[in-house]
């Protein structure tokens, strides 16, 4: 009578929806009669609600143990190992159910939905295997609507989370088991993941460590860990060579890092910047702009890269792929530095599109009074029209043409404003030179004229 009392008002605890205090009756009910198996039932369906499902399945158990005909019991058990992620054994209460009562519609329900998950646990295993994350996930998420306690199904979907690049999910859901169970060794092997993968190493390590302490035999751990060591040590010796100004060595160190583990996407965008910077200082532009190339597919949010491959346009003279990348650059962080190094670029790409004088005088930018004057006379000798009377008319065009530009060439140049205008990437119509009206003859008249001076007729 005492144990039924006690039972009573955890019923009524139950119906107010008090369940700590209802398992707290229904205890007491068990600790007065041990062998009631509704008591143990009833305590059961309250750890559910509370979502202690281990607990509860203990419960179950020990009902049926007491009374194999109690069909609550049965469902109760069945519904804690459907909620663990345990659907075979799920299957087999509900199966027990029938057995008793073939008309339970609830039994009925609950084997179609142990049999969904079974079909989806089989979904995500191949698709793991195959690389398609998402779908695990999604088949996860199905899952976990039958499972909800299920921390295998929880790990699964959050090391897909990790792998898909959605750390703060995985992280998240990592979390919430490990403030359940601390010791869990998959989740600390997804919180380690994510710091690996956010290029977090020396902490990622802490926790793969962590892991295997908790489970010695935790192979993805074990691997992650070896990855992990490795990838911090290559990249290290090569940032150490890379000071040292060994470079040769600094790119066969880096090369190596990059063949560690190419799921490491943030890290291996770093090595492959640090491997294009040793590039340009080899001044093998080319091979350091398809290193920051494939740094940017990695991580197209990677300014360093950017910045890098930028620096190669504008020395190789690619001036409008300079533009774009400083472009992006100043689109993702708008400082005084990033606007000038766009504006400069946007200048050299404009002189880029007008003649190069000082390549049709052959002297550099930085060519003196005296060598100008030389180049002007060397090249307008060479094309004048009358050093070609006798060659073909297309011939004659062509030297003509080229006549021409050294003149213009020679006018610019030769005149410190027109040339300080021309070098700043300025329009030149502004000074009032219309190059369209030019006549070369005039400035090599004015240049031969005098003593000393030049004809084809005298020669």
């Amino acid at each position: 009578r005492e144990a039924e009392a006690f039972k009573e008002q955890g019923n009524a605890y139950y119906a107010k929806k008090d369940y700590n205090e209802a398992f707290n009756y229904y205890t007491k009910a068990i600790d007065t009669c041990p062998n009631n198996a509704s008591y143990y039932g009833n305590r059961a369906a309250t750890l559910m609600m509370l979502g202690r499902f281990r607990e509860a399945l203990e419960d179950a158990q020990q009902s049926v143990r007491l009374d194999d005909s109690f069909v609550r019991g049965h469902l109760r058990e069945g519904k804690c190992h459907l909620s663990l992620g345990n659907a075979m054994a799920a299957s087999r209460c509900f199966q027990r159910v029938l057995e008793l009562d073939h008309k339970n519609t609830q039994a009925q329900q609950e084997l179609k939905n142990a049999t969904t998950v079974l079909e989806y646990e089989k979904i995500a295993e191949v698709d793991f295997e195959k690389r398609d994350f998402r779908k695990v996930v999604f088949c996860m998420d199905r899952a976990l609507e039958f499972a909800p306690a299920c921390h295998r199904f929880k790990i699964l979907k959050a090391e897909c989370l990790a792998l898909l690049g959605r750390y703060p999910e995985a992280q998240s859901v990592a979390s919430d088991i490990l403030r359940m169970d601390s010791t869990n060794a998959d989740a600390l092997y997804v919180r380690g993941l994510c710091l690996y993968y956010e290029d977090c190493i020396e902490k990622a390590v802490q926790f793969f460590v962590q892991a295997l302490r908790m489970a010695p035999d935790h192979e993805k751990a074990c691997l992650a860990c070896r990855n992990a060591k490795a990838l911090k040590a290559k990249k290290e010796d090569g940032n150490k060579a890379f000071k040292k100004g060994n470079y040769k060595l600094a790119y066969e160190l880096y090369t190596e890092a990059l063949g560690i583990d190419p799921n490491n996407i943030k890290t291996n965008a770093k090595l492959y910047c640090n491997r294009g910077t040793v590039n340009s200082k080899l001044r093998k532009l080319e091979e350091a702009i398809d290193d920051c190339t494939n740094a940017v597919k990695l991580d197209d949010t990677y300014i360093k890269a950017y910045l890098r491959r930028a620096q190669c346009y504008m020395d190789t003279e690619q001036y409008e792929d300079a533009v774009r990348d400083y472009e992006k650059v100043y689109q993702t962080e708008k400082t005084k530095e990033h606007k000038q190094l766009l504006k400069n670029a946007q200048v050299e790409l404009k002189k880029s599109k007008r003649k190069d004088y000082y390549k049709i005088l052959g002297v550099n930018k930085n060519a003196s009074e005296d060598e100008i004057k030389k180049a002007y006379r060397k090249r307008a000798l060479m094309h004048h029209p009358d050093r070609h009377s006798g060659a073909s008319a297309e011939v004659q065009k062509e030297e003509e043409k080229k006549f021409k530009e050294v003149g213009e060439a020679f006018t610019i140049l030769s005149d410190p404003k027109k040339k300080a205008r021309y070098d700043s990437g300025q329009d030149l119509e502004e000074d009032g030179l219309n190059m369209g009206e030019f006549d070369p003859n005039n400035i090599f008249k004015a240049f031969f004229s005098g003593p000393g001076g030049f004809s084809f007729e005298g020669r």
